[in-house]
């Protein structure tokens, strides 16, 4: 039985434990700051599905020392994983775990990506993952509900993208991966799949990105607000009939009306006692308009200025804007769904209650509109035009917030768009409390962030070199590079015997050939080879579940003492499929 040590307790650690447990059938021991606190206690409850006796070992140690290790008994595990969400944390943790064992294999739980390409230089046996960079993808692509997915670089330079079939050309497609519309995932015949994996071949991406609309900071509606336009609509109207009077008391023409209404309006007039009692009447009139008007114009312009400064400072929206997308919660997981529209030249807005949170500086200097404030104050999603959004994307820490906000985001688009129906994707830990959110109040678009990454590192603490994830509703599919090792279960399998339906695709075989000098080749296609086999010197580019990865692991699995590899003389060499 394999053995773990996860380190934390937040909704990443748990659902890691259960993956270990559950998928891995593997012995976990965790290590929490407290057994009360945050998700230890909902931690120490996890059983195994199939073996209730199969449950985590749970100690609490407020500080990390060799001591702590050695009581986890780390000489004596597999791997061990540090999911907490403080990235120098993580990396001083696992530098004492090296200190109790240098040949551990450690996996890193990292938001910054600079660090993280540091740490796996410098430490051997090391994979570092974001949670957040796993499961943006799957945000992005629920708001916007089409393309533009990003795309999966291979360990030899060549990209795949995950697309609907309709998007790809069909000479690029190397497998189906889901049939979306009943939710299965590989399906057995693969021209049902309506999300298929292609190549792209040095191409950013299948779909053409979008030109992002700048929008330009516009002073006139900046500096001419509503209470300012109010103000001069008065101003105007009161001039006007003015003018009338002026022309109808003093017999002028109009041209001459007008000159005399302004300035007696807004300069003052000389008493004129030789004037008729209507003349000056309306001289009068004007006058004493006039003091009221002035200083409310000033103001008026004070204020929309003042306020027009204000919003530019702060980087806030200076004009309502449609067909965005509002992002509210700008932690780990929000500043990368913001991040990955703005690279698709997709507009966004983003919302944070804190000044302080990681992606208000992230979305300012992407030059993005930021409002602070409470996400559950409709004058906030107001503020950001959520009516007229093209979708909000709800991605806090808390699932209360996160609910509340999107079902006021619903009303506030009703309200004011009668008719409108505003797309929400909503973060929802628990699945379960998402199955009956969406029963109630017809929100069909929850993500996890902690179920869509789990899977991948669970499969990194076994030893799998996952490239990526594609989401396929709330789930994922792993896409992996699985090596064939000496004296496996797949070693002389046909290549078409490895896929199964349901659980595991062979999208492709690296073969190198070390000492024979025929280089490194990747052949797709492989099960349309019918008589070729695999070996040691192969690798298997797959899609698989967890499950099916789990199985292909143990059939990839080498042996010790293998017996030798004995090549043909002449290998029968396969000419790689034309690109396109």
């Amino acid at each position: 039985m394999r053995k773990f040590v996860v380190w934390g307790d937040n909704a990443l650690a748990r659902r890691l434990v259960g993956e270990l447990i559950n998928t891995y059938s593997a012995q976990v021991t965790v290590i929490v700051p407290d057994l009360t606190t945050g998700q230890a206690p909902e931690i120490a409850e996890i059983r195994a599905e199939d073996d209730p006796r199969n449950r985590p070992v749970v100690i609490a140690a407020r500080k990390l020392t060799r001591a702590v290790f050695e009581t986890a008994d780390l000489t004596d595990c597999d791997a061990i994983a540090f999911v907490d969400t403080d990235d120098v944390a993580n990396v001083d943790a696992a530098l004492i775990a090296r200190e109790v064992d240098a040949n551990i294999r450690v996996v890193l739980r990292m938001f910054n990506t600079v660090l993280g390409a540091g740490v796996v230089e410098r430490l051997s046996n090391c994979a570092v993952l974001s949670a957040s960079e796993i499961a943006a993808p799957a945000f992005v692509a629920a708001a916007l509900g089409d393309s533009n997915p990003p795309t999966i670089r291979l360990s030899d330079g060549q990209q795949l993208i995950a697309v609907d079939r309709s998007l790809a050309n069909p000479g690029d497609i190397r497998c189906g991966l889901a049939d979306t519309g009943l939710g299965e995932s590989l399906p057995a015949d693969e021209d049902r799949a309506d999300l298929v994996l292609a190549s792209v071949y040095g191409r950013r991406d299948v779909v053409p990105r979008r030109r992002r609309r700048r929008r330009p900071l516009r002073l006139s509606r900046l500096l001419i607000g509503g209470g300012l336009r109010r103000v001069l609509a008065t101003a105007a109207a009161v001039l006007a009939v003015g003018t009338v009077a002026v022309a109808a008391v003093r017999h002028v023409g109009v041209w001459k009306a007008l000159y005399l209404a302004v300035l007696t309006a807004l300069g003052g007039a000389n008493p004129d006692e030789k004037a008729t009692v209507a003349s000056q009447a309306v001289d009068l009139i004007l006058v004493v308009v006039g003091v009221a008007i002035i200083p409310a114009i000033t103001a008026a312009v004070v204020g929309i200025v003042v306020k027009a400064r204000l919003a530019i400072a702060a980087g806030g929206l200076t004009e309502p804007v449609s067909g965005h997308v509002v992002v509210v919660g700008l932690g780990n997981v929000g500043t990368r769904v913001l991040s990955e529209l703005n690279d698709q030249g997709i507009d966004v807005v983003a919302v944070d209650r804190s000044e302080r949170a990681r992606g208000v500086q992230v979305a300012r200097d992407l030059g993005l509109p930021v409002i602070i404030g409470d996400v559950t104050n409709p004058d906030t999603l107001r503020a950001a035009s959520v009516a007229t959004a093209r979708c909000l994307v709800v991605v806090t820490t808390t699932d209360v917030t996160n609910l509340e906000a999107a079902l006021l985001g619903h009303d506030l688009c009703r309200r004011e768009l009668p008719g409108a129906q505003l797309r929400v994707v909503v973060r929802l830990f628990e699945e379960d409390f998402a199955r009956r959110i969406k029963t109630a109040f017809d929100i069909n678009l929850s993500r996890s962030v902690s179920y869509l990454a789990a899977p991948a590192f669970a499969a990194s603490m076994v030893g799998s070199e996952v490239i990526d994830t594609i989401p396929v509703g709330r789930r994922v599919l792993l896409v992996a590079e699985v090596p064939v090792g000496a004296g496996s279960q797949l070693e002389g399998t046909y290549f078409r015997h490895v896929s199964a339906p349901g659980l595991v695709r062979l999208v492709a075989v690296q073969t190198g050939r070390a000492g024979l000098g025929t280089g490194t080749q990747t052949f797709w296609a492989p099960e349309q080879n019918r008589w070729r086999t695999l070996d040691r010197t192969h690798t298997m580019v797959v899609v698989a579940t967890r499950a099916g990865l789990v199985n292909l692991l143990e059939r990839a699995a080498g042996v010790q003492n293998p017996p030798p590899f004995n090549p043909p003389s002449a290998p029968p060499l396969l000419t790689p499929q034309p690109r396109g």
